[in-house]
């Protein structure tokens, strides 16, 4: 385990208390991006970040799953959810706990590598980024998700002066205690720092104000949602 803070969710109810706690709408729009991302099928995928394995279904394509999290209680959640394998036998599941500083993988062992709601609780962003490079195949396919600080609801109060980072500087800001967002640029340039390409980028969950879920069903928002995701290839802004 490395010295640098973790961010624990051991003992924490977040499945319940997180995504039952009405992000249907956020869970639906994530997957619809995935599904555009992901390799349908492979060899090996490691989900750094699993939690108790929300996304599980989205890997059934591969051979072998890693659930990787520093928080023995989300991975017993995980193994109570999917147990060791999917069905006839494939996906073998398997349950890692550990630092995201010091991933314990040989170099090279997976075809695919996620990271989804994670990442904005690293206060060492590179250093997480340089150990999925390691980890990951030649010609792998890595899926990272992160937390956009260039987004309309922080400029709007940049420039309201009701706060006082600005959601144009290129650098971090930990807006609470290890919750992090992160610039498109800052972000794209620290992956090539770690020898990795992006290829496309998506924006996700334009629409989760709750006026929005208040107004419109939920799957009228996710339909509207997979419209707007390709926007993020053009000028990477997200509502919130």
């Amino acid at each position: 385990m490395s010295k640098r803070p973790i961010c624990d969710y051991e003992g924490s109810a977040y499945r319940t208390d997180f995504w039952g706690a009405g992000r249907e709408y956020e869970d639906r729009a994530e997957r619809v991006a995935l599904r555009r991302l992901l390799p349908p099928a492979g060899r090996r995928l490691v989900e750094i970040g699993a939690g108790y394995g929300r996304l599980a279904a989205l890997y059934s394509g591969y051979d072998e799953v890693v659930f990787f999290d520093y928080a023995f209680s989300q991975l017993e959640q995980a193994r109570q959810l999917w147990g060791d394998s999917g069905p006839g036998g494939r996906p073998r599941y398997r349950y890692v706990v550990g630092d995201f500083y010091a991933l314990p993988f040989v170099p090279g062992l997976f075809d695919t590598v996620t990271i989804v709601r994670t990442l904005h609780h690293a206060a060492d962003a590179p250093a997480v980024l340089r150990g999925v490079s390691r980890i990951l195949r030649p010609r792998g396919v890595f899926v990272l998700e992160f937390a956009n600080k260039r987004n309309l609801k922080s400029i709007a109060r940049y420039l309201l002066r009701r706060q006082d980072w600005s959601p144009f500087d290129h650098e971090p800001v930990e807006f609470a205690e290890l919750n992090f967002d992160f610039h498109p640029a800052w972000i794209q340039a620290r992956l090539a720092e770690a020898g990795l390409t992006v290829e496309r980028t998506l924006t996700v969950s334009h629409f989760r104000l709750g006026l929005f879920k208040r107004l419109f069903p939920t799957g009228v928002l996710v339909a509207l949602d997979r419209l707007m995701q390709p926007t993020g290839a053009l000028w990477r802004l997200t509502p919130s």
